[in-house]
């Protein structure tokens, strides 16, 4: 593909470019299943774009079904998609409305994984949740965006129940269903923000806590708290019932 042409598109376009390079590498077989993908770096070098755009081209990617992100070892391919397949697109999260219905989809899936979790959760299982705890950390004390990070700990919740279609469904939804998304995009964190985000960390922190003890009922609870906070903050700013 023309990188001009690449580089004179919007970011949201920008990203869109790269999963149908992407995407078109994986379904032609020159990407297998369970090949990794280039480093974040390789794909900017490769493309000339950020590393915001990369990150949102990945996240299509997951939500797609086509690959999958293991903190701190990469992103592999899982499969060419299936257009059959449950998903929810971009264009579904447009309104404050629409990411409230996904918080309630996620407060059923969620809150049994972090049970299942607690129960049969290895001891690499809780190594990678704490991996993707300090991460998010970090990226909150630096001032920048945090959303990879919160997604891959909800990711590697699912994963640690041992039932792959947890980790699947997660994969598909893709980093788009944690609802600051859109309102991370730009990569800039304010104090206030920052001052949020250490609170929802603290969440998080709570339901590692309870999954290590193995106290499933904890971390359902923990997990459902989670959720519903970020649910209800969402409701106050529409005034939804």
């Amino acid at each position: 593909m023309n990188q001009e042409v690449l580089l004179a598109r919007r970011p949201r376009t920008l990203a869109r470019a790269i999963v149908d390079a992407l995407g078109e590498r994986i379904r032609d077989g020159r990407l297998a299943p369970g090949d990794k993908l280039p480093t974040e770096a390789e794909v900017m070098a490769e493309f000339g774009v950020s590393r915001t755009v990369v990150r949102e081209a990945l996240s299509q990617l997951q939500a797609g079904g086509l690959v999958e992100t293991r903190h701190g070892v990469g992103t592999f391919v899982v499969g060419a998609g299936d257009a059959s397949a449950f998903r929810i697109e971009p264009q579904q999260l447009a309104t404050l409305r629409d990411v409230i219905a996904v918080l309630e989809l996620r407060i059923g899936v969620e809150t049994e994984a972090a049970g299942l979790a607690a129960q049969r959760r290895s001891e690499a299982n809780l190594a990678a949740m704490r991996a993707a705890l300090q991460a998010f950390a970090a990226a909150v004390e630096e001032g920048r965006d945090a959303v990879a990070a919160d997604f891959q700990l909800h990711s590697e919740i699912a994963r640690a129940t041992q039932n792959e279609h947890f980790a699947g469904l997660l994969a598909t939804l893709g980093a788009q269903i944690i609802p600051r998304a859109r309102l991370e995009a730009s990569g800039v964190i304010d104090p206030e923000r920052q001052a949020y985000l250490r609170r929802v960390n603290a969440e998080h922190e709570s339901i590692v806590d309870a999954i290590a003890a193995q106290d499933a009922e904890a971390a359902r609870a923990a997990m459902r708290t989670h959720l519903v906070n970020s649910r209800e903050r969402r409701r106050r700013a529409v005034g939804t019932p």
